[in-house]
Protein backbone atom coordinates (compact mmCIF):
# COMPACT_ATOMS: atom_id res chain seq x y z
CA UNK A 1 0.00 0.00 0.00
CA UNK A 2 1.43 3.61 -0.80
CA UNK A 3 2.52 5.60 1.92
CA UNK A 4 0.03 8.54 1.86
CA UNK A 5 3.00 10.59 3.94
CA UNK A 6 5.51 10.51 1.19
CA UNK A 7 3.41 11.72 -1.89
CA UNK A 8 3.39 15.16 -3.32
CA UNK A 9 0.62 17.69 -2.19
CA UNK A 10 -0.42 17.55 -6.40
CA UNK A 11 -0.22 13.81 -6.47
CA UNK A 12 -2.77 14.17 -2.99
CA UNK A 13 -4.82 16.95 -4.71
CA UNK A 14 -5.63 14.83 -7.79
CA UNK A 15 -6.54 11.01 -5.85
CA UNK A 16 -9.00 13.41 -3.32
CA UNK A 17 -10.43 14.75 -6.06
CA UNK A 18 -10.76 11.97 -8.09
CA UNK A 19 -12.29 10.24 -5.21
CA UNK A 20 -9.34 7.11 -5.38
CA UNK A 21 -8.52 8.95 -1.65
CA UNK A 22 -10.61 10.26 1.26
CA UNK A 23 -9.10 13.79 3.01
CA UNK A 24 -9.82 12.29 5.87
CA UNK A 25 -7.58 9.29 5.03
CA UNK A 26 -4.35 11.46 3.87
CA UNK A 27 -5.41 13.59 7.31
CA UNK A 28 -5.61 10.79 9.47
CA UNK A 29 -1.79 9.32 8.08
CA UNK A 30 -0.20 12.50 8.84
CA UNK A 31 -1.82 13.23 12.15
CA UNK A 32 0.02 9.14 13.08
CA UNK A 33 3.39 10.30 11.10
CA UNK A 34 3.00 13.05 13.85
CA UNK A 35 2.41 11.31 16.55
CA UNK A 36 5.05 8.32 15.47
CA UNK A 37 7.88 10.96 14.62
CA UNK A 38 7.41 14.50 16.78
CA UNK A 39 8.48 13.05 20.18
CA UNK A 40 12.23 13.18 18.53
CA UNK A 41 11.68 16.23 15.56
CA UNK A 42 10.02 18.65 17.67
CA UNK A 43 8.23 20.36 14.67
CA UNK A 44 4.77 21.19 16.13
CA UNK A 45 4.26 23.49 19.24
CA UNK A 46 0.67 22.75 18.69
CA UNK A 47 -1.36 19.94 16.24
CA UNK A 48 -4.97 20.46 15.55
CA UNK A 49 -6.46 17.15 15.48
CA UNK A 50 -9.61 17.75 15.61
CA UNK A 51 -9.93 20.93 13.55
CA UNK A 52 -8.18 19.26 10.79
CA UNK A 53 -10.23 16.27 10.59
CA UNK A 54 -13.39 18.24 10.67
CA UNK A 55 -11.57 20.16 7.68
CA UNK A 56 -11.05 17.01 5.83
CA UNK A 57 -14.52 16.00 6.48
CA UNK A 58 -15.71 18.98 4.83
CA UNK A 59 -13.60 18.43 1.86
CA UNK A 60 -14.62 14.53 1.33
CA UNK A 61 -18.24 16.10 1.47
CA UNK A 62 -18.03 18.61 -0.78
CA UNK A 63 -16.78 16.14 -3.05
CA UNK A 64 -19.53 13.85 -2.50
CA UNK A 65 -21.48 16.87 -3.49
CA UNK A 66 -20.51 16.77 -7.04
CA UNK A 67 -18.27 20.54 -6.05
CA UNK A 68 -15.54 21.61 -8.00
CA UNK A 69 -12.46 21.13 -5.50
CA UNK A 70 -9.55 23.44 -5.62
CA UNK A 71 -5.87 22.43 -6.57
CA UNK A 72 -5.13 21.84 -2.87
CA UNK A 73 -8.36 20.51 -1.66
CA UNK A 74 -7.80 18.37 1.11
CA UNK A 75 -4.11 18.43 1.24
CA UNK A 76 -2.65 18.78 4.93
CA UNK A 77 -0.34 22.05 6.00
CA UNK A 78 1.78 22.82 8.55
CA UNK A 79 1.47 26.39 9.34
CA UNK A 80 3.96 28.40 11.31
CA UNK A 81 3.29 29.80 14.33
CA UNK A 82 3.80 33.55 13.22
CA UNK A 83 0.13 33.90 11.69
CA UNK A 84 -2.59 34.64 13.63
CA UNK A 85 -5.14 31.29 13.86
CA UNK A 86 -9.15 31.79 15.30
CA UNK A 87 -9.21 29.80 17.71
CA UNK A 88 -6.13 27.71 18.09
CA UNK A 89 -2.80 29.11 19.85
CA UNK A 90 -0.24 31.73 18.34
CA UNK A 91 2.58 32.02 20.33
CA UNK A 92 5.54 33.29 17.84
CA UNK A 93 7.42 30.35 19.69
CA UNK A 94 7.68 32.96 23.09
CA UNK A 95 6.50 32.69 26.48
CA UNK A 96 5.41 35.71 26.09
CA UNK A 97 2.50 34.46 23.97
CA UNK A 98 1.92 31.28 25.80
CA UNK A 99 -1.46 30.48 25.28
CA UNK A 100 -2.85 33.37 23.46
CA UNK A 101 -5.65 32.20 21.21
CA UNK A 102 -6.35 34.82 18.40
CA UNK A 103 -9.90 35.72 17.48
CA UNK A 104 -9.29 35.79 14.09
CA UNK A 105 -7.60 34.64 11.28
CA UNK A 106 -4.88 36.15 9.36
CA UNK A 107 -5.25 36.78 5.71
CA UNK A 108 -3.04 34.13 4.46
CA UNK A 109 -5.00 31.33 7.23
CA UNK A 110 -8.14 32.28 5.46
CA UNK A 111 -7.28 31.90 2.31
CA UNK A 112 -5.94 28.22 2.92
CA UNK A 113 -9.14 27.67 4.53
CA UNK A 114 -10.96 28.96 1.82
CA UNK A 115 -9.35 26.65 -0.42
CA UNK A 116 -9.44 23.40 1.93
CA UNK A 117 -6.38 23.05 2.70
CA UNK A 118 -6.07 21.11 5.94
CA UNK A 119 -4.43 22.58 8.51
CA UNK A 120 -2.52 20.22 10.67
CA UNK A 121 -1.34 22.76 13.13
CA UNK A 122 1.55 25.28 14.25
CA UNK A 123 5.09 24.64 13.73
CA UNK A 124 8.03 25.21 15.97
CA UNK A 125 9.80 28.78 15.25
CA UNK A 126 12.97 30.83 16.99
CA UNK A 127 11.20 33.12 19.19
CA UNK A 128 9.57 36.41 17.16
CA UNK A 129 11.31 35.01 13.94
CA UNK A 130 14.63 35.80 15.54
CA UNK A 131 17.38 33.53 14.45
CA UNK A 132 18.59 31.17 11.74
CA UNK A 133 18.40 27.45 13.26
CA UNK A 134 15.19 27.75 15.91
CA UNK A 135 17.39 27.01 18.87
CA UNK A 136 15.54 30.47 20.31
CA UNK A 137 12.10 29.49 20.46
CA UNK A 138 10.88 29.15 24.38
CA UNK A 139 10.01 25.70 24.03
CA UNK A 140 12.46 24.12 22.89
CA UNK A 141 14.89 23.41 19.41
CA UNK A 142 13.83 21.52 16.47
CA UNK A 143 15.81 18.84 15.11
CA UNK A 144 17.26 18.48 11.68
CA UNK A 145 15.26 15.20 10.45
CA UNK A 146 18.60 14.25 8.39
CA UNK A 147 20.24 14.38 11.53
CA UNK A 148 18.63 15.08 14.44
CA UNK A 149 21.69 16.39 16.06
CA UNK A 150 21.60 19.57 13.71
CA UNK A 151 19.35 22.85 13.33
CA UNK A 152 16.90 22.66 10.78
CA UNK A 153 17.88 26.52 9.75
CA UNK A 154 15.58 29.61 11.23
CA UNK A 155 13.68 30.83 12.10
CA UNK A 156 11.36 28.48 10.18
CA UNK A 157 12.47 25.49 11.24
CA UNK A 158 9.31 23.37 12.28
CA UNK A 159 8.11 23.99 8.94
CA UNK A 160 11.02 22.90 6.91
CA UNK A 161 11.85 20.38 9.36
CA UNK A 162 7.53 18.95 9.17
CA UNK A 163 8.38 18.49 5.24
CA UNK A 164 11.27 16.97 5.67
CA UNK A 165 10.19 14.26 8.40
CA UNK A 166 6.89 13.42 5.87
CA UNK A 167 5.04 14.99 8.89
CA UNK A 168 3.43 17.44 5.96
CA UNK A 169 3.82 17.75 2.35
CA UNK A 170 3.00 21.50 2.52
CA UNK A 171 3.95 24.31 5.56
CA UNK A 172 4.12 27.95 5.28
CA UNK A 173 7.23 29.70 6.42
CA UNK A 174 8.17 33.49 7.41
CA UNK A 175 11.16 35.22 5.45
CA UNK A 176 12.96 38.29 6.88
CA UNK A 177 16.29 37.61 6.29
CA UNK A 178 16.79 34.02 5.00
CA UNK A 179 13.94 32.59 7.32
CA UNK A 180 12.30 30.22 4.27
CA UNK A 181 14.98 29.75 2.15
CA UNK A 182 17.81 28.86 4.90
CA UNK A 183 15.73 26.27 6.27
CA UNK A 184 15.04 24.93 3.07
CA UNK A 185 18.42 24.87 2.47
CA UNK A 186 19.84 22.79 5.39
CA UNK A 187 16.42 20.19 5.05
CA UNK A 188 17.01 19.34 1.36
CA UNK A 189 12.75 20.94 0.75
CA UNK A 190 12.28 23.53 -1.17
CA UNK A 191 11.07 27.82 0.03
CA UNK A 192 10.32 30.52 -1.68
CA UNK A 193 10.24 34.20 -0.27
CA UNK A 194 7.56 35.47 -3.00
CA UNK A 195 7.97 39.42 -3.80
CA UNK A 196 7.49 41.77 -0.92
CA UNK A 197 3.54 42.35 -0.54
CA UNK A 198 2.81 39.54 -2.94
CA UNK A 199 1.54 37.54 0.04
CA UNK A 200 -0.57 39.59 2.43
CA UNK A 201 1.15 40.27 6.16
CA UNK A 202 -2.27 40.96 8.25
CA UNK A 203 -2.23 38.52 10.69
CA UNK A 204 1.24 37.70 10.74
CA UNK A 205 3.29 39.08 13.90
CA UNK A 206 5.50 41.78 12.95
CA UNK A 207 9.04 41.73 13.39
CA UNK A 208 10.22 43.93 10.69
CA UNK A 209 7.76 45.27 9.08
CA UNK A 210 9.34 46.13 5.71
CA UNK A 211 11.52 42.88 5.96
CA UNK A 212 8.48 40.20 6.84
CA UNK A 213 7.07 37.83 4.16
CA UNK A 214 5.06 34.92 4.46
CA UNK A 215 5.43 32.13 1.73
CA UNK A 216 5.32 28.54 0.74
CA UNK A 217 7.45 25.37 1.55
CA UNK A 218 7.01 22.67 0.30
CA UNK A 219 9.42 19.07 -1.16
CA UNK A 220 8.51 20.15 -4.99
CA UNK A 221 8.67 23.12 -6.67
CA UNK A 222 5.10 22.27 -8.58
CA UNK A 223 4.02 21.91 -4.67
CA UNK A 224 5.60 25.16 -3.72
CA UNK A 225 3.78 26.49 -7.00
CA UNK A 226 0.47 25.98 -6.58
CA UNK A 227 0.73 26.84 -2.49
CA UNK A 228 1.95 30.23 -3.52
CA UNK A 229 -0.85 30.43 -5.92
CA UNK A 230 -3.43 29.75 -2.70
CA UNK A 231 -2.04 32.21 -0.90
CA UNK A 232 -0.68 35.11 -2.78
CA UNK A 233 -2.70 38.15 -4.21
CA UNK A 234 -3.62 41.72 -3.24
CA UNK A 235 -5.57 42.35 -0.07
CA UNK A 236 -6.95 45.23 1.43
CA UNK A 237 -6.43 45.12 4.74
CA UNK A 238 -2.12 44.61 4.23
CA UNK A 239 -1.34 48.65 3.38
CA UNK A 240 2.22 47.10 1.53
CA UNK A 241 -0.10 44.55 -0.36
CA UNK A 242 0.43 44.89 -4.27
CA UNK A 243 -2.48 45.05 -6.39
CA UNK A 244 -1.51 43.22 -9.12
CA UNK A 245 -2.07 40.14 -10.99
CA UNK A 246 -0.33 37.20 -9.14
CA UNK A 247 2.34 36.30 -11.47
CA UNK A 248 1.86 32.61 -13.66
CA UNK A 249 3.85 30.75 -10.80
CA UNK A 250 1.60 26.94 -11.45
CA UNK A 251 2.17 27.41 -15.34
CA UNK A 252 5.96 28.43 -14.96
CA UNK A 253 6.38 25.03 -12.69
CA UNK A 254 5.16 23.31 -14.99
CA UNK A 255 6.94 24.41 -17.88
CA UNK A 256 10.46 24.78 -16.47
CA UNK A 257 13.29 25.26 -18.99
CA UNK A 258 16.06 27.23 -19.08
CA UNK A 259 17.25 27.36 -22.86
CA UNK A 260 18.17 31.42 -23.92
CA UNK A 261 18.02 32.65 -20.17
CA UNK A 262 20.63 34.82 -18.90
CA UNK A 263 21.63 33.72 -15.52
CA UNK A 264 24.08 36.05 -13.36
CA UNK A 265 26.13 34.25 -11.11
CA UNK A 266 26.61 36.75 -7.96
CA UNK A 267 30.39 37.12 -7.57
CA UNK A 268 30.38 38.10 -3.88
CA UNK A 269 28.72 35.25 -3.03
CA UNK A 270 31.58 32.87 -2.38
CA UNK A 271 35.26 32.33 -1.06
CA UNK A 272 36.57 32.79 2.15
CA UNK A 273 34.03 30.93 4.84
CA UNK A 274 32.10 29.06 2.44
CA UNK A 275 32.17 25.25 3.15
CA UNK A 276 34.19 23.14 0.24
CA UNK A 277 30.74 20.71 -0.33
CA UNK A 278 28.76 23.55 -0.72
CA UNK A 279 30.24 25.54 -3.30
CA UNK A 280 31.16 21.77 -5.42
CA UNK A 281 27.31 21.27 -5.45
CA UNK A 282 26.61 25.09 -6.60
CA UNK A 283 30.06 25.23 -9.11
CA UNK A 284 28.04 21.50 -10.58
CA UNK A 285 24.54 23.87 -10.61
CA UNK A 286 26.14 26.63 -12.44
CA UNK A 287 27.56 23.91 -14.86
CA UNK A 288 24.01 21.87 -15.08
CA UNK A 289 22.40 24.84 -16.11
CA UNK A 290 25.15 25.37 -18.50
CA UNK A 291 24.43 22.65 -19.76
CA UNK A 292 20.24 22.70 -19.96
CA UNK A 293 20.73 26.12 -22.15
CA UNK A 294 21.05 29.11 -20.18
CA UNK A 295 23.69 31.51 -20.83
CA UNK A 296 25.89 31.81 -17.60
CA UNK A 297 27.00 35.14 -16.88
CA UNK A 298 29.41 36.57 -14.05
CA UNK A 299 27.85 39.37 -12.15
CA UNK A 300 29.19 41.91 -9.40
CA UNK A 301 27.06 43.30 -6.41
CA UNK A 302 28.91 45.04 -4.36
CA UNK A 303 26.71 46.50 -2.36
CA UNK A 304 26.02 43.04 -1.12
CA UNK A 305 28.93 43.14 0.92
CA UNK A 306 27.21 45.55 3.43
CA UNK A 307 24.20 43.36 3.37
CA UNK A 308 24.42 41.56 6.68
CA UNK A 309 25.83 45.07 8.94
CA UNK A 310 22.50 47.29 7.34
CA UNK A 311 20.38 44.29 7.96
CA UNK A 312 21.42 43.96 11.43
CA UNK A 313 20.55 47.85 11.95
CA UNK A 314 17.16 47.89 10.03
CA UNK A 315 15.43 45.04 11.52
CA UNK A 316 16.59 45.13 14.89
CA UNK A 317 15.25 48.91 14.92
CA UNK A 318 11.87 47.99 13.54
CA UNK A 319 12.30 44.77 15.91
CA UNK A 320 12.17 47.68 18.85
CA UNK A 321 8.86 49.26 17.59
CA UNK A 322 6.81 46.62 16.69
CA UNK A 323 7.47 44.62 20.16
CA UNK A 324 6.37 47.60 22.22
CA UNK A 325 2.68 46.49 22.27
CA UNK A 326 3.76 43.46 24.68
CA UNK A 327 3.12 45.33 27.60
CA UNK A 328 0.91 43.28 29.28
CA UNK A 329 -2.04 45.74 29.62
CA UNK A 330 -4.15 43.86 26.38
CA UNK A 331 -3.04 40.22 26.21
CA UNK A 332 -0.70 37.31 26.75
CA UNK A 333 1.90 36.94 29.58
CA UNK A 334 1.10 39.35 32.61
CA UNK A 335 3.58 38.91 35.48
CA UNK A 336 3.67 40.67 39.17
CA UNK A 337 0.57 42.28 38.84
CA UNK A 338 -0.38 41.55 42.58
CA UNK A 339 -1.97 45.71 43.25
CA UNK A 340 1.32 46.84 44.60
CA UNK A 341 3.12 47.45 41.47
CA UNK A 342 2.64 50.22 38.79
CA UNK A 343 2.00 49.38 35.34
CA UNK A 344 5.35 50.20 33.90
CA UNK A 345 7.13 47.26 36.79
CA UNK A 346 4.82 45.15 35.71
CA UNK A 347 5.21 45.41 31.92
CA UNK A 348 9.17 45.57 32.98
CA UNK A 349 8.59 42.60 34.88
CA UNK A 350 6.91 40.50 32.30
CA UNK A 351 9.39 41.57 29.47
CA UNK A 352 12.08 40.09 31.49
CA UNK A 353 10.05 37.09 31.85
CA UNK A 354 8.72 36.40 28.78
CA UNK A 355 11.29 37.64 26.11
CA UNK A 356 14.30 35.15 25.31
CA UNK A 357 18.25 36.31 25.24
CA UNK A 358 17.78 37.14 21.47
CA UNK A 359 14.72 39.28 21.66
CA UNK A 360 16.03 41.45 24.35
CA UNK A 361 19.47 41.58 22.30
CA UNK A 362 17.97 42.76 19.18
CA UNK A 363 15.41 45.25 20.81
CA UNK A 364 18.38 46.57 22.82
CA UNK A 365 20.49 47.03 19.71
CA UNK A 366 17.42 48.60 17.61
CA UNK A 367 16.55 51.13 20.71
CA UNK A 368 19.97 51.78 20.90
CA UNK A 369 19.92 52.40 16.48
CA UNK A 370 16.77 54.92 16.76
CA UNK A 371 17.82 56.91 19.78
CA UNK A 372 18.30 60.55 19.45
CA UNK A 373 21.59 61.62 18.11
CA UNK A 374 22.33 57.56 16.72
CA UNK A 375 19.59 57.62 14.33
CA UNK A 376 21.48 59.27 11.42
CA UNK A 377 24.57 57.60 12.17
CA UNK A 378 23.22 54.13 12.73
CA UNK A 379 19.34 53.46 11.28
CA UNK A 380 19.35 55.93 8.50
CA UNK A 381 23.43 54.71 7.07
CA UNK A 382 21.66 51.85 6.98
CA UNK A 383 18.80 53.14 5.13
CA UNK A 384 21.42 54.08 2.64
CA UNK A 385 22.89 51.19 1.97
CA UNK A 386 19.57 49.31 1.49
CA UNK A 387 19.63 51.66 -1.60
CA UNK A 388 22.61 50.78 -2.73
CA UNK A 389 22.10 47.38 -2.42
CA UNK A 390 18.47 48.04 -4.51
CA UNK A 391 20.60 49.35 -7.40
CA UNK A 392 22.71 46.90 -7.46
CA UNK A 393 19.83 44.62 -8.35
CA UNK A 394 18.54 46.82 -10.90
CA UNK A 395 21.57 47.05 -12.64
CA UNK A 396 22.23 43.50 -12.47
CA UNK A 397 18.69 42.36 -14.29
CA UNK A 398 18.91 44.83 -16.97
CA UNK A 399 22.21 42.05 -18.06
CA UNK A 400 20.32 38.72 -16.49
CA UNK A 401 16.93 37.33 -15.99
CA UNK A 402 17.75 35.63 -12.58
CA UNK A 403 20.69 35.37 -10.15
CA UNK A 404 22.20 32.29 -8.40
CA UNK A 405 24.02 31.57 -5.74
CA UNK A 406 24.82 29.36 -2.51
CA UNK A 407 21.41 29.82 -0.18
CA UNK A 408 24.06 29.39 3.19
CA UNK A 409 27.31 29.23 3.27
CA UNK A 410 27.43 26.05 4.91
CA UNK A 411 25.24 22.90 5.52
CA UNK A 412 23.11 22.41 8.76
CA UNK A 413 25.20 22.70 11.73
CA UNK A 414 25.23 21.31 15.35
CA UNK A 415 22.85 22.53 17.33
CA UNK A 416 24.06 24.17 20.24
CA UNK A 417 27.35 25.13 18.36
CA UNK A 418 26.62 28.96 17.41
CA UNK A 419 24.63 29.42 20.60
CA UNK A 420 27.17 31.50 22.63
CA UNK A 421 28.23 33.03 19.16
CA UNK A 422 25.44 35.98 17.31
CA UNK A 423 28.14 36.75 14.82
CA UNK A 424 28.79 33.32 13.87
CA UNK A 425 24.54 32.65 13.65
CA UNK A 426 23.99 36.07 11.61
CA UNK A 427 26.53 34.76 8.93
CA UNK A 428 24.32 31.59 8.10
CA UNK A 429 22.03 34.53 6.47
CA UNK A 430 25.29 35.98 4.32
CA UNK A 431 23.29 35.04 1.03
CA UNK A 432 19.78 35.62 1.29
CA UNK A 433 19.28 39.37 3.20
CA UNK A 434 19.62 41.39 -0.08
CA UNK A 435 17.07 40.01 -1.49
CA UNK A 436 14.58 40.66 1.63
CA UNK A 437 16.27 44.38 1.62
CA UNK A 438 15.61 45.29 -1.68
CA UNK A 439 12.49 43.11 -1.58
CA UNK A 440 12.40 41.10 -4.78
CA UNK A 441 11.56 37.37 -5.25
CA UNK A 442 13.95 34.24 -4.36
CA UNK A 443 13.96 30.81 -3.80
CA UNK A 444 15.70 27.55 -2.47
CA UNK A 445 15.86 24.29 -3.66
CA UNK A 446 18.12 21.02 -2.89
CA UNK A 447 21.28 20.55 -5.49
CA UNK A 448 22.71 17.65 -3.81
CA UNK A 449 24.47 16.96 -0.62
CA UNK A 450 27.66 17.94 0.30
CA UNK A 451 30.89 15.74 0.30
CA UNK A 452 31.91 16.39 3.77
CA UNK A 453 28.97 15.61 6.00
CA UNK A 454 26.13 14.44 3.70
CA UNK A 455 23.89 16.96 4.48
CA UNK A 456 22.09 19.13 2.35
CA UNK A 457 23.08 21.74 -0.06
CA UNK A 458 20.54 24.49 -1.42
CA UNK A 459 20.36 26.28 -4.52
CA UNK A 460 19.09 30.30 -4.59
CA UNK A 461 17.70 31.44 -7.39
CA UNK A 462 16.61 35.42 -6.98
CA UNK A 463 14.73 37.41 -9.59
CA UNK A 464 13.17 40.83 -9.82
CA UNK A 465 10.36 42.17 -7.94
CA UNK A 466 7.11 40.64 -9.47
CA UNK A 467 8.79 37.85 -11.71
CA UNK A 468 8.16 35.37 -9.41
CA UNK A 469 7.62 33.10 -12.53
CA UNK A 470 11.23 32.93 -13.33
CA UNK A 471 12.04 31.31 -9.71
CA UNK A 472 9.61 28.35 -10.68
CA UNK A 473 10.79 28.45 -14.36
CA UNK A 474 14.49 27.58 -13.69
CA UNK A 475 13.84 25.83 -10.47
CA UNK A 476 11.29 23.53 -12.45
CA UNK A 477 13.96 22.63 -14.61
CA UNK A 478 16.75 22.04 -12.34
CA UNK A 479 14.84 19.87 -10.09
CA UNK A 480 13.70 17.79 -12.71
CA UNK A 481 17.42 17.86 -14.33
CA UNK A 482 18.71 16.58 -10.29
CA UNK A 483 15.84 14.40 -10.29
CA UNK A 484 16.82 12.54 -13.47
CA UNK A 485 20.74 12.66 -12.84
CA UNK A 486 19.88 11.00 -9.15
CA UNK A 487 17.47 8.69 -9.78
CA UNK A 488 15.36 9.71 -7.27
CA UNK A 489 14.05 13.04 -4.83
CA UNK A 490 17.15 13.98 -2.96
CA UNK A 491 14.98 13.28 0.29
CA UNK A 492 14.93 9.61 -0.51
CA UNK A 493 18.48 9.87 0.63
CA UNK A 494 17.31 10.80 3.86
CA UNK A 495 17.80 8.78 7.11
CA UNK A 496 14.58 6.79 8.69
CA UNK A 497 13.76 8.28 11.73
Amino acid sequence: MTDLTRLTAAETAEKIASGELTAVAVTEAHLARIEAVDEKVHAFLHVDREGALAQARAVDEKRARGERLGPLAGVPLALKDVFTTEGIPTTCGSKILEGWIPPYDATLTRRLKDADVVILGKTNMDEFAMGSSTENSAYGPTGNPWDLTRIPGGSGGGSSAALAAFQAPLAIGTDTGGSIRQPAAVTGTVGVKPTYGGVSRYGLVAFSSSLDQGGPCARTVLDAALLHEVIAGHDPLDSTSIDAPVPPVVEAARNGDVRGLRIGVVKEFGGEGYQAGVMQRFNESVELLRELGAEIVEISCPSFDLALAAYYLIAPSECSSNLARFDAMRYGLRVGDDGTRSAEDVTALTREAGFGPEVKRRIMLGTYALSSGYYDAYYGSAQKVRTLITRDFEKAFEQVDVLISPTTPTTAFPIGERADDPMAMYLADLCTIPSNLAGNAAMSLPCGLAPEDGLPVGLQIIAPAMADDRLYRVGAAVEAAFQSRWGHPLLEEAPAL
